[in-house]
């Protein structure tokens, strides 16, 4: 049932009740607010957060945005969140789950560990399973995967996601299973003590043994701001970036590249690649051609070193390219040797 293009329950309320409305969710509650004189001009999601201080305010403009909140005496909803009140106006709130408010629930899902102790896991991350709950992916995601798989990840921020991979990105992810665990190694990462490598296939000959150190900052795409940049600063908001690449196997139209990370940027190698005129193969945001049997970007993160959080012993860790990467390189007649990497 949508119950966004539903109106408002028009059923008389009495003061002091909570009721239930037949038309919607069992969990739904109804809540009447009186509006005093400190909220007169003030927008109605101010208001809402104001008087339902238990809920963010993020929560409560999803509720406005669906058709939950309107005024007492009449059947018609507000959804504007930015409509401004006065003062003595009386308001109906239905309180029930949005997608966002159920999207932090365990979900169970084939998750591949490739290292776990009582402080720390590892996940080699498959293509195509996005890392957070976001619009368009309220669940489903890694954050679900790991609250079904360890019961400790309901107290840590992010279920003990410290760093992420895009969606169509495959390759390792490091995952704390402690709060100071999660602490060090967001230490770690902001002191660039973790190295991250990526394996990546890219249009055009990049020359075998060539290594390029590629320092560009990385910001909004100004001109499409679906996209990341090269972004001048002194015109633009961004902030540096630092990849370094190195030829692996070439053939006059694609090649196979190693990435080492020295920051983490939104796309960030997507965008030094692209803005050095070799852009992932698969990668249509980035101007990538598509491969046949390649769905997704061809970009893998394939190694992580680092010291254990709580240990401080070396710990390195590497995932075999998947499948579809081992096709792709079969079908451009691109050797790997992952023991020469």
């Amino acid at each position: 049932m949508n119950h966004a293009k539903q109106p408002l329950s028009d059923k008389p309320w009495v003061p002091g009740d909570v009721e239930e409305n037949e038309d919607s969710p069992a969990e739904s509650e109804w809540r009447k607010l009186l509006l005093l004189p400190e909220h007169h001009g003030e927008r109605l999601d101010r208001v809402l957060a104001a008087l339902i201080p238990e809920f963010s305010r993020s929560y409560l403009q999803q509720l406005i945005e669906e058709g939950c909140v309107g005024f007492s005496t009449e059947a018609r909803a507000l959804t504007k969140p930015s409509l401004r009140m006065k003062a003595g106006q009386s308001l109906k709130v239905e309180l029930r789950p949005t997608a966002q408010s159920q999207a932090f629930v365990p979900q169970a899902m084939a998750l591949d560990t490739v290292y776990c102790d009582p402080s720390l896991r590892v996940i080699h991350k498959p293509a195509g399973l996005v890392v957070h709950p976001a619009p368009g992916h309220w669940s489903g995601t890694l954050l679900n995967g790991l609250l079904a798989l360890d019961a400790a990840a309901a107290s840590l921020p992010r279920a003990g996601i410290v760093h992420r991979l895009d969606k169509d990105t495959s390759g390792l992810m490091l995952v704390a299973r402690t709060r100071s665990c999660m602490d060090a190694l967001v230490a770690q990462i902001a002191a660039r003590e973790v190295h991250r490598e990526y394996l990546a296939i890219v249009q055009g000959a990049w020359p075998v043994g060539q290594v390029k150190d590629i320092e560009e900052p990385v910001g909004r795409d100004p001109r499409n701001r679906l996209r990341m940049a090269v972004v001048d600063l002194a015109r633009h908001p961004g902030k540096t970036a630092h990849t370094t690449v190195t030829g692996l196997a070439a053939t006059p139209q694609a090649s196979l590249v190693h990435c080492q990370l020295h920051t983490g940027r939104t796309h960030q190698i997507r965008v030094h690649l692209a803005h050095s005129g070799f852009p992932l193969l698969g990668d249509g945001l980035y101007g990538g051609k598509d491969l046949p049997g390649l769905s997704r970007q061809a970009l893998h993160a394939f190694r992580l070193s680092l010291a254990h959080p709580q240990t401080q012993a070396p710990l390195s860790l590497q995932a075999p390219l998947p499948p579809d990467l081992m096709a792709a390189l079969a079908t451009l007649g691109l050797r790997y040797n992952e023991k020469t990497v």
